[in-house]
């Protein structure tokens, strides 16, 4: 019998020397996993920090160009982007495009109501990319304040609400211009496709034509092909427009556009940054408006990731 007592009291020790190894492993374990969280808690703290610094970057650049003089074109340093920066345990990189550049498809609407020249041009930017130009219909009828399709291929409550999830037209403009892919037609090949020629702006905007592509420049001016266009770019590489006339001179007899629909210079701008910082990464976008000389420029809204 002493010999079998002996036996369970060792069979126990073991276990309870068992059990607290299990549970020393355990808190280990969790305090290891919490300083990891910890630490990337922090990192991703400062990497927030650092997108603000990024953003700081952008409109102390366009506030100081803005102060140079009001023609903006793609040599000025505004333009050009900002390299990788090494910083402690990280870096920072970014850049700034010029969105008067390209076609503001807020434009297709105003008072909630269609504005047809910007609906015609709007179609032959989606006939130049390839696109089929019902998209148009689609968009008009999601910001306007109606609720009557467009003729061909619209789209107002009655389709969205047939969805899963089901939503209604937004009856108003874009706020940006990841908005589209509520709209129907623009699944992501039509939104990766259009990305480069597109935005969506606070209020109805003329083109710069200093930074517009020849795809959004042929779609903007009546009689203006998209080979002339291309031209036109190739031409202010070398010598950009220092006033509206000089654009008008050059584009000859053939095309036309009313001068205050085009621009030499641009009040909004996105800023794009990217930061890394120890184990955390982010990504941000600020989309900026430069209206007031002497002023930073404003936050219009901020994305970060």
């Amino acid at each position: 019998m002493r010999t079998q007592a002996r036996g369970v009291a060792v069979v126990m020790a073991m276990a309870v020397v068992a059990l607290a190894a299990i549970a020393a492993t355990a808190i280990l374990v969790t305090q290891s996993t919490w300083s990891r969280r910890a630490g990337l808690s922090a990192d991703r703290a400062q990497a927030q920090q650092l997108l603000e610094a990024g953003s700081d970057w952008a409109r102390a650049a366009l506030g100081d160009d803005r102060r140079l003089g009001n023609v903006d074109h793609a040599g000025e340093p505004w333009a050009l982007r900002l390299p990788p920066i090494p910083l402690e345990n990280g870096e920072l990189a970014g850049s700034i495009q010029d969105q008067q550049g390209a076609f503001n498809v807020n434009n297709l609407t105003s008072s909630g109501k269609l504005n047809l020249v910007q609906y015609r041009r709007f179609q032959r930017l989606l006939a130049i990319l390839g696109l089929p130009d019902e998209l148009a219909d689609a968009l008009v009828d999601w910001m306007d304040a109606d609720s009557l399709p467009q003729p061909r291929q619209g789209a107002e409550d009655h389709f969205y609400l047939t969805l899963e999830p089901a939503y209604r037209a937004a009856n108003r403009p874009l706020i940006d211009i990841d908005e589209l892919a509520l709209i129907r037609g623009f699944d992501p090949g039509v939104r990766s496709q259009l990305a480069p020629y597109v935005t969506a702006l606070p209020e109805p905007s003329a083109i710069n034509v200093n930074t517009a592509t020849p795809e959004v420049l042929a779609s903007w001016i009546d009689g203006l092909a998209l080979d002339d266009a291309r031209e036109l770019v190739a031409q202010r590489k070398h010598s950009y427009f220092r006033a509206n006339t000089d654009f008008h001179a050059a584009l000859g007899k053939s095309a036309s556009v009313p001068d205050q629909d085009i621009r030499i210079g641009s009040d909004y701008f996105l800023a794009t940054m990217r930061v890394s910082h120890g184990a955390a990464q982010a990504r941000g976008q600020v989309l900026l408006a430069r209206l007031e000389t002497g002023r930073w420029p404003m936050v219009v809204w901020r994305k970060y990731q």
